[in-house]
């Protein structure tokens, strides 16, 4: 279980535009930054601590912009939620 303290330390280093106490409020984004953008040892941490499962949850409520391409490939093969060639389309915004 990841938890608050190593969530903050998260959020400290990849959530530069708010505050550490601040972006804990909102534990699926800090996630979300670590897997799209943390280095190798954060990401090792993360996998532990939270889980396969919690990073699946992370990933289908994923936002628009949350995730570059590569990130949302490799999370969908190393989460086992897609085959070769079949990940599913990336969310994007959406303007009127």
């Amino acid at each position: 279980m990841l938890t608050r303290d190593e969530l903050r330390d998260l959020a400290a280093k990849y959530i530069w535009w708010k505050d550490a106490e601040e972006a804990v409020s909102d534990p699926d984004r800090v996630i979300a930054q670590v897997m799209n953008i943390g280095d190798y040892d954060d990401v090792r941490m993360l996998s532990e601590k939270a889980g396969d499962d919690r990073l699946r949850e992370v990933l289908a409520s994923a936002q628009p912009g949350q995730f570059n391409e590569r990130s949302w490939a490799y999370w969908h093969y190393r989460l086992g939620l897609a085959r070769a060639g079949k990940v599913p389309k990336i969310p994007v915004r959406k303007f009127a």
